[in-house]
């Protein structure tokens, strides 16, 4: 229902009233804070659809993926739990991966949305992990590639969207054109399977081509045109819930092939950037976010629509060294770092809000946040109590959004970088403490990074520790020059380790 009803939000200490909005969660997949021209003016490719999102609402300059990497960070915004916390969390699943990262029964955010009355739809890359079983009945939970000829496909697929909050899924098992299985899910099923291997000889042959795994597609699935298949489904969707069911408030999670490698951007964007395949696959992305909010507006739904966009990590070792030799665009700019580091290129990302009438225009907000937050906001919004064995590191972020927030919201920040639970990161204020030496993802001894790699300034140190608010690049590791600090937030680690949540 969208009449307006009062609700009482926990411990604020005050009620207002508030309209259930729709929801549309956008999810880039490696898109990169330096991707965008509205966080980076240097940046090669126009982005004018995700800008003028931006103008119309608020613009995070400190948000952050949970991991450095595709599954944990997915299954962080599903739960609003750090995936370190879950056995497998650092876990980037292949082909029929899985079981599911999520535990039956765990709230999540479809999950909550759903019994506050929303529809709620997912479509794209699901990545959280799936049981297909073979003919005998045996679950598979294979990542290699001849996994998938043991797939039953007329038996039901578990562990997936619908099992965990979403009323319709059309999408992904993994990532859609990297992957060992090249076929579209729809519910539960997949209606038209593999009939044979990829024939690799007729994708395009550039640098950023080279992710693209020699699996088994089925005829349906076109490997250049995955991303506009997913937009069409979602488009079906807004139009079809704006026919059927007017009055219910809905949920869609738009999750993108794009700009993950292999940058195969369809044909009708092949060139339009000027910047290579991969700046072609960046406008496409755009492309997409531009016709999203076209559809809603040709609905009438734009006005009562609450909309996020953000990206699962930074961007991708190949995109970052050939952008920035080819183009001069630097997709992690300004920040140290990319896609599996534990620096802040690996997990700060774009994060914008459009929510007209409670989010104010054309303004930008400090605040720190993570991926994990949406949960606790959006049970803010729908005026539903957190139980207390759910949603261990989501903050509220609706004053931040009502800019009202007068102090930070969250305490500190989690963050884990490929190694799951052995590659965490914590930072409180402008100290960032990193437990390990390096990256902790990417090997910048040798290879196309080598020329990236900073000098190492406490090389005795097993850890790392910076601050911020002088030294943004992470250039001077301060381990052995700032001991008490290190102590504390050593101390807080261990803490929320030990405690199992961040959240009150």
């Amino acid at each position: 229902m969208r009449s307006l009803f009062v609700i009482l939000v926990l411990g604020c200490g005050h009620v207002f009233a508030i309209t259930r909005p729709n929801i549309v969660f956008i999810l880039a997949d490696d898109l990169g804070y330096g991707d965008v021209l509205c966080y980076n003016a240097d940046a090669k490719i126009p982005t004018p659809n995700i800008d003028k999102l931006a103008s119309e609402g608020m613009r995070f300059t400190d948000a952050h993926s949970p991991a450095t990497v595709c599954t944990p960070s997915r299954y962080s915004l599903m739960t609003g739990q750090m995936a370190f916390r879950v056995p497998n969390g650092g876990t980037v699943f292949q082909g029929t991966g899985g079981p599911s990262l999520i535990a039956p029964g765990k709230l999540t955010l479809p999950g909550l949305l759903k019994k506050q009355g929303y529809a709620t739809a997912a479509v794209g890359k699901w990545h959280i992990g799936l049981t297909f079983r073979d003919q005998a009945g045996e679950a598979i939970h294979s990542g290699e590639r001849a996994a998938v000829q043991r797939i039953d496909y007329s038996r039901r697929i578990e562990g997936g969207p619908l099992d965990h909050g979403f009323d319709q899924f059309f999408g992904t098992a993994c990532c859609p054109t990297t992957e060992w299985l090249y076929a579209f899910i729809d519910g539960d099923h997949i209606p038209v399977p593999p009939t044979g291997p990829i024939d690799k000889s007729k994708l395009p042959k550039h640098p950023y081509a080279n992710d693209c795994r020699a699996g088994f597609i089925a005829p349906d699935f076109p490997m250049e045109e995955v991303d506009l298949m997913f937009l069409k489904k979602s488009r079906e969707f807004i139009a079809q819930h704006a026919r059927t069911s007017p009055k219910q408030p809905f949920f869609l999670y738009h999750a993108t092939q794009a700009v993950h490698l292999p940058s195969f951007a369809a044909p009708e964007f092949q060139g339009k950037s000027k910047a290579g395949p991969h700046g072609d696959f960046i406008a496409e992305f755009d492309h997409i976010v531009g016709e999203l909010m076209r559809e809603l507006e040709t609905h009438g739904l734009a006005d009562n629509t609450l909309v996020i966009l953000s990206s699962d990590n930074g961007p991708e070792v190949a995109s970052i060294v050939h952008m920035r030799a080819d183009h001069a665009h630097d997709g992690a700019k300004p920040w140290r770092g990319i896609k599996r580091d534990a620096w802040e290129g690996g997990h700060r990302v774009p994060f914008i809000v459009r929510w007209p009438g409670k989010v104010k225009a054309t303004t930008t907000s400090d605040q720190t946040l993570c991926l994990t937050d949406i949960l606790a906001t959006v049970a803010a919004i729908t005026g539903t109590e957190l139980p207390h064995d759910a949603a261990e590191d989501s903050f509220n972020l609706l004053p931040a959004l009502e800019g009202t927030a007068t102090a930070p919201i969250r305490p500190y920040l989690l963050t884990q970088a490929f190694g799951g639970h052995r590659t965490l990161s914590i930072r409180r204020g402008q100290w960032k403490y990193i437990a390990h030496r390096g990256s902790g993802g990417n090997n910048y001894d040798k290879g196309e990074l080598k020329p990236f790699a900073l000098p190492d300034t406490d090389p005795e140190a097993p850890a790392q520790l910076y601050d911020l608010a002088s030294d943004p690049g992470e250039t001077a590791n301060l381990y052995s020059k700032k001991p008490e600090i290190v102590k504390e937030l050593q101390a807080l680690l261990e803490q929320t380790k030990s405690t199992g949540r961040s959240r009150p």
